[in-house]
Order: C-alpha cells, then sequence, then structure tokens
C-alpha cells in the first residue's frame, strides 16, 4: 500500500482570501478600509493642527476589537495618556536633518527643539480587490522651517481572512537636498497598541475614564492586561528592546478573542535584521536606525542620502485571531522576505 503523507501548514496561508473595499472621504480627510464590508482601518490625513502625519487608525482584529490605543481622538476607559504623537499605525524619525519627527505634537515646544512635519500630498490610486485592495498615497517631509527635504510615495496592501488582517507598507523615500538620518532610538515604523495588548506592569500611571477624564493612579490595575513580545530567537518581555530580530510576535487577549500582531523585516531593508522599539506600555516599533544607541560603543546606523537618492522601508503587519507559533512566525516571515 502507497503510504500516504500528509503536509500541515500554517492556517493563515491557505485560509480563504476575503473582498477589500476602500471608502475615501475627502471632507473628513480619511480613506476607510473595508474587509469583507467590514471596518479595519482608515488612512487618516488631519491638518497640522490635529496630528503631525498621516497614520491608519483605528485598527481593528477579525473579531472586531480595537488593537491600537483609542486616546487622544476617541479615548477608552483604562486607557493610558502619555506621548500624545503615538497615533494608530505610522513610519517616520527622531532625526532627519537634525529635525524630531517622532515626537512631534501641539503638546510640545516648538521653540526649544526643532520638530518635522509630514503632509500629506494626495492619493495617487485605489484599486479595491476580491483578494487585497491597494491604496498608494503621497506626502512631504518638512523641517522646522517648513522646508522640503523628502518626497514619500507610500503602497499599503491590505488583505484579510475570517482568522487575520494584512497591512503591508512600503514606503519610498527620495532626497529632495542633502539628507541625514541620524542613529536615533526614535523609530521607524510603528504602532501604539491598545491597553490589553500592553504588558503588565508595576507602579503608577497615568489613564483615562470612559469619558477620557485623566486619573493619576499608585498602582497600576493589571486586569485584563495579557501582552508579550517574543522575537525570533525566543527572547521574550520587556528584554527584546534592542535586540535585533527578523520578527517580532506580541501576544495577548481582548475579551475572548486571542490576538497575535506580528510585525515582519524585510532583507532589503536597511540593517536588517532590524532592532526593535518595543516598550512593556504599548510602543511597538522597529527601527533600522537606532543601532548605537540601542547597542551604546557600536558603530552608529547613520543613512546619508545625496539629492534624488532613494531610501525603501517594506514591512508587514499581521493581526491574526489565535496565537501564533514560533513555526508560523518562521514560516510567515519567509513568505513576506521572498516579496520584491
Amino acid at each position: 500500500m502507497k503510504k500516504i503523507i500528509f503536509f500541515f501548514l500554517p492556517i493563515l496561508s491557505f485560509a480563504q482570501t476575503l473582498p477589500v473595499k476602500f471608502q475615501s472621504d475627502p471632507a473628513n480627510k480619511k480613506v476607510d478600509v473595508l474587509i469583507d464590508n467590514k471596518p479595519f482601518t482608515s488612512y487618516i490625513y488631519p491638518s497640522e493642527d490635529v496630528l503631525k502625519k498621516p497614520v491608519l487608525y483605528p485598527v481593528l482584529s477579525a473579531e472586531g476589537h480595537f488593537v491600537t490605543r483609542g486616546w487622544p481622538f476617541a479615548p477608552r476607559k483604562n486607557e493610558r495618556v502619555d506621548h500624545p504623537h503615538h497615533v494608530g499605525v505610522w513610519l517616520n524619525h527622531g532625526d532627519v536633518n537634525g529635525n524630531d519627527f517622532w515626537n512631534n505634537s501641539n503638546n510640545v515646544d516648538h521653540v526649544k527643539t526643532k520638530y518635522g512635519t509630514i503632509y500629506h500630498t494626495g492619493i495617487k490610486s485605489m484599486k479595491a480587490g476580491k483578494k487585497a485592495g491597494t491604496l498608494v498615497v503621497t506626502a512631504d517631509w518638512k523641517d522646522s522651517e517648513g522646508k522640503l527635504i523628502l518626497k514619500e510615495e507610500t503602497e499599503y496592501v491590505f488583505s484579510g481572512t475570517v482568522q487575520s488582517r494584512t497591512i503591508d507598507r512600503k514606503t519610498t523615500l527620495t532626497a529632495v537636498e542633502h539628507v541625514d538620518f541620524k542613529d536615533n532610538k526614535e523609530g521607524l515604523f510603528a504602532i501604539r497598541l491598545a491597553r490589553e495588548l500592553e504588558l503588565p506592569s508595576k507602579g503608577p500611571g497615568v489613564f483615562t475614564d470612559a469619558n477620557g477624564i485623566e486619573t493619576k493612579v499608585a498602582q497600576t490595575d493589571n486586569t485584563g492586561i495579557s501582552g508579550n513580545y517574543r522575537n525570533d530567537q525566543g527572547i521574550e518581555g520587556d528584554a527584546v528592546w534592542s535586540k535585533r530580530s527578523e520578527w517580532m510576535n506580541l501576544t495577548g487577549k481582548i475579551e475572548n478573542e486571542e490576538i497575535s500582531l506580528a510585525i515582519f523585516d524585510h532583507p532589503k531593508n536597511p540593517n536588517f535584521p532590524s532592532q526593535w522599539h518595543a516598550r512593556g506600555y504599548g510602543l511597538y516599533a522597529i527601527n533600522p536606525i537606532g543601532n548605537q544607541v540601542f547597542q551604546p560603543g557600536s558603530e552608529d546606523s547613520n543613512i546619508e542620502l545625496k539629492a534624488g537618492e532613494k531610501l525603501t522601508f517594506h514591512y508587514e503587519l499581521v493581526i491574526a485571531s489565535k496565537h501564533l507559533g514560533d513555526d508560523e512566525m518562521n514560516a510567515m516571515a519567509q513568505k513576506f522576505q521572498s516579496k520584491k
């Protein structure tokens, strides 16, 4: 009798893909992304007096739970009220020609520090599809004096299954003049997590009630807080900060939904595999331009562009309605890294 061999591969790879649609809303400066006619996220580009960069906000899981923090735009009960520049999913850096694009918000002193702003300039294309949807947008990076230093073109590819949602982001920056990206911990591709996906912590904090009113507490309540980081070396928790890894897997739970929120690096990105600026309080970022600050005494990771030169960053973010194991993560990483 011939032996029959069964191969069991990650379920996310073979689950049926769902249709993706876009709803452009210029009046409210956003594009809504729908998967199977359900809200997934929105590309928002408010005026600079509201937000200093375009972002994806909010982001929902396949079961409809918010995986991004609501504050400051739509506060939810028991959220932290720190770092007002941490909104949704974004990409920028803390030192570009001496300008801080990362920390810029209406809550900082723009006299003491040079802050850069990213201005949405257009929607180049939107293409819905039965298996994926592609949104291409453009933006200008301007310094503290309003001088244009970088032109941005970003392609988002959105897709999903019954169990997952995926954002594939490829951003190309073109230097208008000489540009220096200096080694800095504040970067690069990031998401600010919902409270439930933070790591349990001790000590005081400032949180909101259901109306967004701030309250200081002496001891943090960890009820329902279930997040944990794990990288490709098996390092977990807060210890993943500054370590190099081809992927990061944040596992947690919101109500009855188990969640993995995974970010994948690409071999064509600078300084692959990258280091991670992932914090227990909910900042989850991958940063290829922070080598020296993450590992004092090591060589810096500065990047220099001459006028006309380009720099591309390619990342994938997957939100799965299950806890992904290392084998699944490695298989997904291999699939993403094979993309051009």
